[in-house]
């Protein structure tokens, strides 16, 4: 879009200290430090931070955070905006799409003047069967995550790393698969792949994937049988798979396990100097975030003239966008991806 019309993006979107906002509308998008109005894409720490006077996001990301930060840490007055409904704050047009990458994440769609911009937050173009899929927004700017903008990065299908899991479990019956995985997102994806795998059997769950696990429960998103893995005595949880948080199995919670066979999953595990670093056995490659190609082919599918890249790999991106014709540029946003990029990626 040449903009001859509509006035530019970078003059009513500003990048400031406290995070990027919204000048004609007064609001934050996913904001650095409390402010007074923010809009929230999702639950992750590292956008959905405590403190705000008034917090806007999807029900399922305000219920998320309530649970996570507790009763008033999460916004002393909260507005929830289903996907698809316009609200005008100060004339500017907002609305909220499935970005796909955890239960209530969204993309925030903005339109001032006849000038559109979406604002990915963290997304993923696989089919997560514990959260809505990703939606193309149209847009003259797409302001993108760039986790794993790098040619390398290219995921392999998530549910055969879970084949691959389960085949290891079949092939180790009297060994622990205890899984390293983030507690928002990562874990529930796992229990929904493992079930639609057709694994009926009780998963355990480490102390601090239980809460959130109910969240997702009293959220619609059925789980099946799950038992605590903390008290449940050493021979039980022979042949069991275990979720955990990544910190947990490194240190010596893991060692009460049966012969626990150490996997993790993450985008990072396709390097396999990272899995070996980290003692992992078994490197289960299921990311929570687009890999490279996903991202030029969604760039490209936004239509978008320019492409704001927000954290991550912002070089290459906007190398590659650059010959395809699509102006991009590296907006540097102090904080961004602070929450453990490892665990939750």
């Amino acid at each position: 879009m040449a903009f001859t019309t509509a006035p530019h993006p970078e003059t009513w979107l500003k990048v400031t200290p406290a995070g990027l906002f919204c000048e004609p509308g007064g609001f934050f998008i996913d904001p650095l430090r409390a402010v007074d109005r923010a809009v929230i894409s999702h639950g992750h720490s590292d956008h959905a931070r405590p403190g705000h006077s008034a917090v806007l996001a999807t029900p399922e990301t305000l219920a998320i955070m309530t649970a996570r930060l507790g009763e008033g840490r999460a916004g002393a007055t909260q507005q929830a905006l289903r996907y698809g409904e316009v609200l005008a704050i100060n004339g500017v047009k907002l609305w909220l799409r499935p970005a796909g990458h955890v239960l209530g994440s969204a993309q925030i769609a903005l339109e001032w003047q006849g000038s559109r911009v979406v604002v990915s937050g963290d997304y993923k173009r696989r089919a997560d069967p514990s959260c809505a899929a990703f939606e193309v927004e149209r847009c003259d700017v797409f302001i993108t995550e760039a986790t794993f903008a790098l040619p390398v990065f290219r995921h392999p299908d998530a549910m055969g790393e879970i084949a691959r899991l389960l085949r290891s479990a079949a092939l180790f019956p009297e060994r622990t698969h205890v899984i390293g995985c983030y507690a928002l997102g990562k874990c529930q994806r796992l229990i929904r792949m493992l079930r639609a795998a057709g694994y009926d059997q009780p998963i355990h769950l480490h102390g601090a994937q239980q809460g959130l696990c109910a969240v997702y429960e009293a959220l619609g998103v059925a789980l099946g049988p799950l038992l605590p893995a903390t008290v449940a005595r050493k021979d039980a949880l022979k042949g069991a798979i275990v979720l955990a948080p990544p910190s947990a199995i490194a240190d010596r919670w893991a060692r009460r396990l049966a012969e626990p066979v150490v996997a993790n999953a993450s985008g990072w595990m396709g390097v396999r100097q990272r899995a070996r670093q980290g003692g992992v056995e078994l490197p289960l490659v299921i990311s929570d975030h687009a890999d490279w190609d996903e991202l030029l082919a969604t760039c490209a599918e936004t239509g978008a003239g320019e492409v704001w890249v927000t954290h991550g790999r912002e070089d290459a991106l906007i190398h590659a966008l650059g010959l395809q014709g699509i102006r991009g540029r590296a907006l540097n946003l102090i904080g961004r991806g602070e929450e453990d990029e490892e665990a939750s990626a």
